[in-house]
């Protein structure tokens, strides 16, 4: 434990109190000036944007004495077998939704052992169909990275306006079930042995006819031992009101719209009641966030990441908002939650703004219980990396200080995870990037459609900053107008592949091929009654004096889901001293220290 002093219930109250007084009377000054501003420009045009003079931020003076390695990843995708193509349905009235892209997830679908891949699809508008249909994919993994299309004899060639997936075994038969966001409504899909079946009336989770889902994740808030279902939701948004903002660029005319331009809207909880149908909780649970001035809906919601923040041992949501303040919904162990994300530091970034924030993970990546969030946010917005300071809450943007800072300011980001790249047992952290503008170089030159992801190599304790770009990575560097990312293990060799979805462009599989020779060992979880993949449990494994720490959640980054099994690497070490697992429940299990550079599979209760 670090050597800061905790702080008592007391003054955590105290503080609390005092950060709220303090709010409060923020956010009534710039209510009244928001208020002014909505005003005037309700009664106005939109006008053409400008491209902003940014003053890139100064980074910290890093010790280069520790470059970071080559970590080289390759892009396999034809020989593979994908050949997926995303839609965004694009035909020249720049509606909003076009731009957001869809996500992809990672999942063992038939049970044989390896891991598969689903890929979410948008769809052409009415009247302007293109050329076959925009149907979602889904691609058996022969357990050596190579792919067969399996779409229409799994039952998920569905033609929806597509976003998102979560992925978990909603009625504990030991398959893995997927449920997908859309604009419009979403689905539930029951896993019956390799084939789908729709079950989302039954169930009761289809949304509202409007929502606009995004993000979503299966977790057992309640702990009563099955999953339920968190749906995030963005923007009130329709055909018309898109058109009638008219949003433009000087130089290119109508522009793809903002979302401070629409109103927001709730996101929604179902708690999972058995017997394959779930309730609709949101109101009584805490979860809508009203605007106390104007009565509407506050958020904006695309990324979710859920993390036990405060180690109770109750599952928090962390929601990533475009253009509005981030939310922290606190599990009160009660069946509800209280928004304190502004009261825990994380509702804005470094400088008290609220940013375009879309993907977003959370990981223990410094090997101790400093807990860090990352964000992807807007272009000339700089990657926001919120972290607990003496291993408790609350959080502070520490972006620039560990070097996410100057590489992180120019790209626009969307999906974000930390995974250890090159197994040597310390966090890394990528982010895809990509604009939503095709001509955007033409009236921001620093700007570009297609943009290459970043891969930040994790330094340790023994550097200035923790985080390095990686100059080496490979196939990454090529330009990709990147939306969704995930990694899984995907060729059996122990390290994380990774699959990036594109706007409106094929997929892309890289396949990691990193050569430090540094060991590994992955865990897959059996857990018991109604959640039998154990979503939610945490893993401690310490080997050559170093503890590290995961926890189990498989939605991360954006629109997206990872692969269940969790890898560690261990760098040069040749054996593991402990394992410690806490199941969803709180049953802490000590695991008999196995060999390495193999999967382990973990059984509840088991010796």
């Amino acid at each position: 434990m670090s050597g800061n002093r905790l702080l008592t219930d007391a003054e955590r109250k105290i503080r609390r109190a005092l950060l709220g007084t303090l709010l409060v009377l923020a956010f009534a000054v710039l209510a009244a000036v928001g208020g002014w501003l909505w005003q005037q420009l309700r009664n106005q045009q939109v006008q053409p944007v400008e491209e902003a003079q940014v003053n890139t931020p100064v980074a910290v003076d890093a010790d280069k004495t520790t470059p970071a390695p080559r970590i080289p990843f390759s892009d396999i995708t034809k020989t593979s077998g994908i050949e997926f193509v995303h839609v965004n349905g694009a035909y020249g009235e720049r509606l909003m939704p076009e731009t957001i892209g869809s996500g992809a997830a990672f999942l063992d679908y038939d049970n044989d052992g390896d891991q598969d891949l689903l890929l979410v699809n948008f769809n052409y508008w009415p009247g302007h169909a293109g050329s076959g249909v925009a149907r979602h994919a889904l691609y058996a993994n022969d357990g050596m990275g190579r792919f067969r299309d399996v779409t229409e004899q799994a039952g998920v060639g569905f033609s929806d306006y597509g976003m998102g997936v979560a992925v978990g075994d909603y009625d504990g038969d030991g398959r893995q079930d997927l449920y997908l966001t859309c604009l419009g409504g979403n689905r539930l899909l029951h896993n019956e042995g390799g084939r789908f079946h729709e079950t989302t009336q039954t169930a009761g989770v289809a949304g509202g006819d409007n929502d606009w889902s995004t993000g979503a994740a299966f977790i057992d808030y309640d702990r009563d031992g099955d999953l339920d279902l968190f749906v995030v939701n963005y923007v009130q948004w329709s055909r018309k009101d898109d058109l009638e903002i008219d949003f433009r660029l000087t130089g290119l005319g109508r522009a793809y719209g903002a979302p401070n331009h629409f109103i927001g809207t709730h996101n929604r909880l179902y708690r999972n009641d058995g017997e394959g149908r779930f309730s609709d909780v949101s109101g009584i649970a805490g979860i809508q966030v009203i605007d106390e001035l104007n009565g509407k809906p506050v958020g904006k919601g695309l990324g979710v990441a859920p993390v036990d923040y405060d180690r109770d041992g109750w599952i928090d949501l962390v929601v990533a908002n475009d253009t509005v303040r981030n939310f922290l919904f606190h599990n009160r162990g009660d069946g509800s939650f209280e928004e304190i994300g502004a009261l825990e530091g994380i509702a804005f970034d470094r400088d008290g703004k609220a940013t375009g924030a879309m993907g977003i993970d959370s990981a223990y990546f410094r090997n101790n219980l400093e807990l860090g969030i990352g964000i992807g946010n807007f272009a000339n917005e700089m990657t926001s990396l919120f972290v607990t300071a003496g291993e408790q809450p609350p959080f502070a943007d520490e972006a620039v200080l560990l070097g996410l800072g100057p590489d992180t300011r120019l790209a626009l980001t969307f999906g974000l995870l930390f995974f250890d790249a090159d197994l040597d047992g310390r966090l890394d952290l990528i982010q895809v990037n990509g604009h939503l503008e095709h001509e955007i170089n033409k009236v921001q030159p620093s700007q570009h459609y297609a943009q290459p992801a970043q891969l930040f190599w994790n330094c340790g304790e023994s550097c200035r900053t923790a985080f390095r770009l990686v100059t080496d990575a490979g196939d990454l560097a090529q330009p990709m107008v990147a939306r969704g990312a995930a990694y899984a293990d995907i060729d059996a060799d122990g390290d994380l592949d990774l699959i990036v979805t594109q706007n409106g462009r094929a997929a892309k599989l890289f396949r990691n091929d990193q050569q430090s020779g540094n060991h590994w060992l992955r865990l897959k979880l059996i857990g018991d009654g109604g959640n039998p993949d154990a979503i939610g449990a945490s893993i401690e494994l310490s080997a050559g004096g170093i503890t590290q720490y995961r926890s189990l959640i498989p939605a991360r980054s954006y629109l997206s889901q990872v692969e269940l099994p969790v890898t560690f690497g261990l760098g040069q070490g040749t054996g593991v001293e402990k394992i410690s697992v806490v199941w969803p429940d709180g049953t802490r299990q000590q695991i008999r220290p196995p060999g390495i550079d193999r999967l382990i599979t973990v059984v509840k209760g088991a010796p």
